[in-house]
């Protein structure tokens, strides 16, 4: 969820092995590893947290998304099914 819409929705098997919205990438990436001597990558969203009494037009998350484009800015994607139990919300993602 990102400024109160659903982003993405599958079960945990799906979600954590493939994420697939680019929010649900970054917070999975600052998830702490239990093994110091392993990295991982972890993604670094730029920019601040838009405001939740004044909510971007177009898709929430467009302000810090590395892949926005001109009409992620315009029109709020609808929650479409990516594979069986697995919904995303992102004009990016072909199911």
């Amino acid at each position: 969820m990102y400024l109160g819409r659903i982003v993405e929705m599958g079960g945990k098997e799906e979600i954590f092995s493939k994420p697939l919205h680019p929010y649900t990438q970054a917070l999975l990436s600052a998830i702490p590893v239990p093994n110091p001597g392993r990295k991982r990558k972890t993604i670094e969203l730029k920019g601040e947290v838009p405001s939740a009494i004044n909510i971007p037009t177009g898709c929430r998350f467009h302000p810090r998304c590395p892949f926005a484009e001109r009409i992620c800015r315009e029109k709020e994607p609808e929650l479409t099914v990516a594979s069986a139990g697995h919904l995303v919300a992102c004009r990016l993602i072909k199911g």
